[in-house]
């Protein structure tokens, strides 16, 4: 028995209620230049919200027949939408949330296209363009509150966590928001859910009616972190390099859980900018926490940045293992730090200008077999750009493990190679074998089968 809803059309409101002919065109153009591959695979991973699978091409598998199409009539634009998810719908009505999520991807996607990407307004081999870039994006977003003193914490963590991680992060998720802090996480489930849940419980006791609930992802990885249902504010970023420099520049502090490949991504893509000599100054403060489980998965973290970045990395980062009263109040406190540095400096409130990123890590890289082997994983290097390349590996094993094209190419070709130095191959070695008996890798698959291979 088919229990998708085999057609509903859908109006949208406020400004896509006007979208132009050739927007409408873009959006159902199949052709490598249309944007209706890219909004197909967004919207089925918005509508299957909820889900506990976290490999898009069994997403697109699972739903051979879906399709979503646009129309611009003389009245304003319709979406017809075929053969969706049920979970979405509530008596055949589109979940509000839902409807809201949908409609932020079509207005990213359509943005980032005509505005940024193919735009001769921003120079996009630049690192000012690219950060003007994402600036551009994420104000159409309208995720810019000029009025607002410091206040997003973003909280990093996996989607494939144990309870106990998930009800910690929730706690102090629940602490942050009892200090009326807003939330910005990757929208997904796990550790980008709970905060979010925790904190509406804060906000709610406080009386604090503006709560944000802001929700950073890119195409590639949206089918694995579709958008929670607490998202209240969601952007599309066009890849994971404008979206891991969004949470930057947008975000006041950094809370970072548990997580897997992703979240090591995340983590090394931070220290490449802190280490580097260029933004020594500046304040952004990092907590690393967990329950007093995930002590042992922290020892591991920071034993591989030892072994591979050294000091310099370590001094960095401040561990806390089970204090979420301790570490919402220490992060409440860092808010006036970070107010008092951005007001000497003469920098935004809601947007870092000043961290210094390398153009090197902002422009997009493409997990081949090719580029991964080609990575510079060697310490005779500077190490903020050591961490850059370790940042890159990390990243291609997220796509091995749930891109659709990362998994495609793993099934054609076999692992991604990766060289480099024997002390940092082995710390690697060592990480990631931590991450699959901790079952990090995949929600999906009882046996992982590793998509790198380690050539120490």
């Amino acid at each position: 028995m088919n229990t998708d809803i085999e057609e509903v059309i859908i109006r949208p409101e406020g400004s896509l209620q006007i979208l132009s002919y050739r927007e409408a065109r873009q959006l159902c153009d199949v052709s490598d230049e249309g944007l209706n591959d890219i909004l197909l695979r967004c919207a089925l991973a918005v509508l299957n919200t909820g889900s506990e699978a976290d490999n898009e091409l069994a997403l697109l598998e699972k739903y051979p027949n879906f399709s979503i199409n646009v129309g611009v009539k003389g009245r304003g634009v319709q979406l017809i939408i075929k053969n969706a998810p049920r979970q979405a719908f509530v008596d055949n009505e589109l979940i509000v949330g839902i409807k809201e999520h949908l409609f932020a991807v079509i207005r990213d996607l359509i943005y980032s296209r005509n505005e940024v990407l193919f735009s001769p307004k921003l120079d996009l081999t630049s690192s000012h363009g690219i950060t003007n870039a994402v600036f551009h994006i994420a104000r159409n977003a309208q995720l810019m509150k000029p009025n607002e003193l410091p206040n997003i914490v973003v909280c990093w963590g996996g989607h494939s966590i144990p309870d106990e991680e998930y009800h910690y992060s929730k706690h102090l998720g629940y602490e942050l928001g009892l200090r009326n802090l807003d939330i910005c996480t990757g929208c997904g489930p796990g550790v980008m859910k709970g905060p979010m849940k925790g904190a509406i419980l804060g906000h709610g006791k406080q009386r604090y009616q503006n709560g944000r609930y802001i929700g950073m992802t890119e195409p590639g990885i949206i089918a694995a972190e579709a958008p929670n249902a607490f998202v209240n504010e969601l952007c599309i970023m066009p890849d994971i390099e404008k979206r891991l420099e969004a949470f930057v520049r947008i975000g006041h502090g950094i809370i970072i859980f548990p997580g897997g490949p992703g979240t090591m991504e995340e983590l090394l893509y931070l220290l490449s900018i802190l280490l580097n000599p260029k933004n020594q100054d500046i304040a952004l403060p990092v907590i690393l926490t967990g329950d007093e489980s995930s002590r042992h998965y922290f020892d591991g973290v920071m034993h591989f940045l030892a072994e591979t970045l050294g000091k310099p990395a370590i001094d960095m980062l401040r561990v806390m293992i089970d204090h979420p009263r301790d570490i919402a109040t220490y992060m409440k406190a860092q808010m006036e730090v970070v107010r008092q540095d951005r007001k000497a400096s003469s920098d935004a409130y809601y947007y870092n200008w000043r961290l210094m990123l390398d153009l090197e890590h902002q422009q997009p890289f493409i997990p081949t077999h090719k580029n991964m082997a080609e990575l510079n994983l060697h310490k005779d290097q500077p190490v903020h750009s050591l961490a850059g390349q370790l940042r890159k590996a990390f990243s291609g094993i997220v796509a091995g493990n749930v891109k659709a094209d990362g998994i495609k190419q793993i099934a054609r070709h076999g692992p991604f190679d990766l060289h480099g130095d024997k002390e940092i191959m082995e710390a690697m070695d060592l990480l990631l074998h931590s991450f699959v008996e901790q079952k990090r890798m995949k929600l999906d698959s009882s046996e992982y089968h590793p998509c790198y291979k380690i050539h120490k």
